[in-house]
């Protein structure tokens, strides 16, 4: 029986909430920064899944979303480089439905049974935008889930899923559409959500043959706390079944949001315990997993969903947000030439030291050097190194520099010398910043961001960003 071996979650580190000037509303919710999208997120939640784990076991790759960058272009294949995954690997896109985080993860589960994979990655992410100072944009939220499926060594064991699907027209976005746009709230709730998720989840106590009592917790989607709290009285749940949905925190973050919370769930519950994603979107899925209890809790090691919760930087005004979001135009912006297109030609010569982040290690004295070069620059042997992945490593910041006239998003522009712990040092941006924690010898971790978009190609790399955890990531010997 196929399930669970690991799972990972990221939350932008950013916030608009009570302090915002300009926010209306005193909840909180996780915005990503300018330099994010969701490809971005779906790499950190995969990183964060795959610490310490062997990349090349892995033999297929889901990606799912309903905020694709591309809508001709697999981003599935930008995370498997950024991720480091095998070439030979089999990478699919889920997208365009809420449901597209469990479609992916029931396919994984399906792959993995039929004998097609032995491991599959499933990576979750979405940056859905309601209109300004919306309820859409007030209840959403940025962020994503990942999960490794296995079947040896599981953190919990896949028990069953039940599937419905209709035509329900009650939440869209067409194409070229900037915002999610809504039907009347009654409408969709009494005649979408609150007839199809019971619905969903009464077939699956039938086809399994469960009580409502024999669930210990149930992560379940709904747009926003009230319809949640409606929701939990529709299914009869007690509150010790229910997983917090983090609104006021976290917000709606779309096709991730269900299992971002199972992520939470398997974090929290004892060995044995059975716990219900259920997710909403042109129908329901409900998928089941028992706990073994292999699986130490997440914030153990650095990464869970509530570490990465209580790391965080509300932002001072709602302004900032929309200048990120191109919402509206903010202040005077510089006067310079419009940026050129990026070579297609060189980003593919360069994947392997932009996407991939490879430096090259000396054989003969051990020296490593980015980006990777025929001759070591401390020996001098010629042609004799091997790769190593700098992408899960840390390190501190060895000097910096602020650019305030460089026209950048986020003025001063900070560009820092990374040193990285077991050798190494690479020149790049700082993200995720306060200037007043902007030092020398800042530990730092790398985060694979979104340079810029240019004639509809969007140009990724490596920048650091402070440690936000106290553990660090392992340096594994071959990258």
């Amino acid at each position: 029986m196929p399930g669970i071996v690991a799972h990972g979650a990221y939350v932008p580190r950013f916030r608009l909430g009570a302090e915002t000037v300009g926010w209306p509303g005193s909840q909180e919710r996780a915005v990503a920064n300018f330099d994010e999208d969701s490809v971005t997120m779906a790499v950190a939640a995969g990183q964060d899944c795959l610490q310490n784990r062997d990349r090349n076991a892995i033999d297929a790759l889901f990606f799912a979303s309903s905020t694709v960058p591309y809508a001709e272009k697999q981003g599935a294949a930008i995370i498997s480089a950024a991720l480091d995954l095998r070439r030979d690997i089999f990478a699919a896109d889920v997208t365009d439905v809420l449901r597209a985080g469990t479609t992916a993860l029931r396919s994984a589960l399906d792959a993995v049974a039929a004998g097609s994979a032995k491991q599959a990655l499933v990576v979750v992410a979405d940056s859905r935008q309601g209109a300004p100072r919306s309820d859409t944009e007030r209840n959403s939220g940025d962020g994503a889930a990942a999960f490794l499926v296995g079947q040896d060594d599981l953190a919990a064991e896949f028990v069953g899923s039940f599937t419905l699907t209709e035509n329900m027209l009650d939440n869209w976005r067409s194409s070229g559409d900037p915002f999610v746009r809504s039907w009347e709230d009654r409408f969709a709730s009494e005649e979408g959500l609150e007839r199809i998720v019971p619905d969903a989840v009464d077939g699956f106590l039938a086809k399994y043959q469960v009580s409502l009592a024999d669930v210990a917790r149930v992560a379940l989607y709904a747009p926003d706390a009230r319809r949640h709290a409606r929701l939990v009285r529709r299914l009869d749940l007690n509150p010790q079944q229910v997983q917090d949905p983090l609104f006021g925190r976290l917000g709606n973050t779309g096709a991730p949001f269900p299992l971002m919370l199972l992520s939470a769930a398997l974090d929290d519950v004892p060995p044995g315990a059975l716990v219900l994603a259920v997710s909403y979107g042109d129908g329901s899925d409900v998928l089941a997993f028992r706990t073994t209890g292999l699986l130490q809790p997440a914030a153990a090691a650095g990464g869970s969903l509530s570490a990465s919760l209580a790391s965080r930087i509300v932002l001072p005004t709602y302004e900032t947000y929309a200048k990120w979001r191109d919402v509206w135009l903010t202040g005077d912006a510089a006067r310079r030439p419009s940026p050129s297109s990026p070579s297609v030609s060189a980003m593919w010569r360069e994947s392997n030291k932009n996407l991939r982040l490879y430096a090259g290690r000396c054989n003969a004295c051990g020296y490593v050097q980015y980006p990777p070069q025929r001759v070591c620059v401390n020996c001098q042997a010629k042609d004799d190194s091997v790769s190593v992945r700098l992408s899960d490593r840390s390190g501190e910041v060895f000097t910096y520099s602020m650019d305030y006239i460089a026209g950048a998003v986020d003025t001063p522009l900070v560009v820092s010398v990374v040193d990285f712990h077991g050798g190494g040092r690479l020149i790049c941006m700082l993200t995720d910043r306060k200037l007043d924690e902007v030092c020398v010898g800042m530990p730092v971790e790398m985060s694979f961001r979104k340079l810029r978009v240019v004639n509809g190609i969007h140009n990724y790399y490596w920048k650091a960003a402070p440690r936000r955890f106290a553990v660090e990531a392992a340096v594994r010997p071959g990258g």
